[in-house]
């Protein structure tokens, strides 16, 4: 059936919404990774690893949600598949900054939890536009 439209206003929304998100999950991660540089005793070599997680996930985002939309637009299972590969990696640096950085503030747990959560629905939105595209 030609006519019908499959591409998902669901995930099209979260996906928009994250891409906000990310810009200030970026920005707060980065100022408190700062602010513990500052305030504790940073040890530099893990200073490094936290930076390099934070701004590897940064690279990550731009492709993730670039591949996202324009796969859900265009009704394609590759480029959405990428994506989800892509959001894979996500969360597991998400799961890293969430557990494994040098230090872990409250503020770091909400940040990471909504993320993930958010990376959650939206990997399951996925799976289900590309179970509708390929059927």
């Amino acid at each position: 059936n030609n006519s019908s439209q499959l591409s998902s206003l669901p995930l099209q929304i979260l996906l928009y919404v994250n891409g906000i998100y990310y810009i200030f999950y970026f920005l707060a991660s980065l100022a408190m990774i700062i602010y513990k540089s500052q305030v504790f005793s940073y040890p530099d070599d893990f200073l490094a690893p936290d930076l390099s997680v934070l701004f590897l996930m940064a690279i990550l985002e731009v492709p993730r949600l670039y591949l996202g939309f324009k796969g859900n637009l265009m009704e394609a299972e590759a480029p959405l598949g990428l994506s989800l590969g892509l959001t894979v990696g996500s969360i597991v640096l998400c799961v890293y900054l969430l557990l494994w950085q040098t230090y872990v503030l409250w503020a770091d747990m909400l940040l990471n939890a909504l993320l993930l959560a958010a990376y959650a629905l939206e990997s399951g939105l996925k799976v289900m536009a590309i179970a509708a595209f390929v059927s």
